[in-house]
């Protein structure tokens, strides 16, 4: 019985111990085989393709792009970035520097937006940002301003921003009064009053007094000297500051 329970002993260290081997072996099968990914900027394809292989990597020039800081031919950026933990024989995508992209910028001032939009695209560029500028003697729609100027060269990948006229500010609408009767009263009182409302009042017309004229009742008093007898506009007609209104008075 004892002999039965020191062969089950041997048994199970036995097992532990194989456990205690494999876990270990796949430790170092596993992380043994991690790298750091170098840094390849800046380098040619050829130096990169050769740090790569030392550390087990592979390499694919994924993209293209105009660079004025990267020469032709060197690598701009990569996938993952430097220092990062991979697997043995995992591969680094890459972009790759063009170098400067040499484009004349087209001079698009004064061309309506569209067609200047349409202008920059055709020249392989981009249209910015655009802003909106009144501008007195422009036509609103058409471009006043552009960035980078016309024939600016060496730009990577440009973006054209623009400034463009505006509509103008309409002027704003004269005042408008409706003309209050003012016949009876003294002159001097209704010009002071339209002139406070902002209305122009003209010299005052003086009416003589007219005796036995058809339809005048004889029995009816005669106007107050200096009172208004009549009146142009008249009353309830609309008016506004250029009006200019015409007072009569009485003699």
């Amino acid at each position: 019985m004892i002999g039965f329970f020191r062969f089950l002993l041997v048994i199970l260290l036995l097992t532990v111990v194989a456990m205690t081997s494999a876990i270990v072996t796949m430790h170092f099968a596993i992380h043994g085989a991690e790298v750091s990914v170098p840094d390849l900027r800046g380098l040619t394809l050829s130096d990169a393709g050769q740090r790569a292989a030392r550390a087990g990597l592979t390499l694919h020039v994924e993209n293209h792009l105009y660079s004025t800081d990267v020469p032709a031919g060197r690598i701009a950026n990569q996938s993952p970035p430097a220092g990062t933990i991979v697997r043995g024989g995992w591969r680094v995508w890459l972009t790759q520097s063009l170098g400067p992209r040499k484009i004349a910028i087209p001079d698009v001032t004064g061309k309506e937006q569209r067609l200047a939009s349409l202008e920059i695209r055709r020249a392989g560029l981009q249209v910015g940002s655009i802003a909106i500028l009144p501008q007195p003697g422009a036509q609103a729609g058409t471009v006043i301003a552009q960035s980078p100027a016309a024939d600016a060269s060496g730009v990577a990948s440009p973006v054209v921003n623009l400034l463009v006229a505006g509509p103008q500010a309409a002027a704003p609408a004269a005042p408008q009064f409706v003309m209050p009767d003012v016949i009876g009263q003294t002159y001097s009182a209704a010009s002071q009053s339209l002139t406070r409302a902002g209305l122009m009042v003209a010299p005052a017309v003086v009416q003589p007094p007219v005796v036995g004229a058809p339809g005048v009742n004889p029995t009816s008093p005669p106007p107050l000297s200096g009172t208004i007898v009549a009146q142009n506009p008249p009353a309830g007609y609309p008016v506004d500051p250029t009006t200019t209104i015409q007072l009569t008075v009485a003699q």
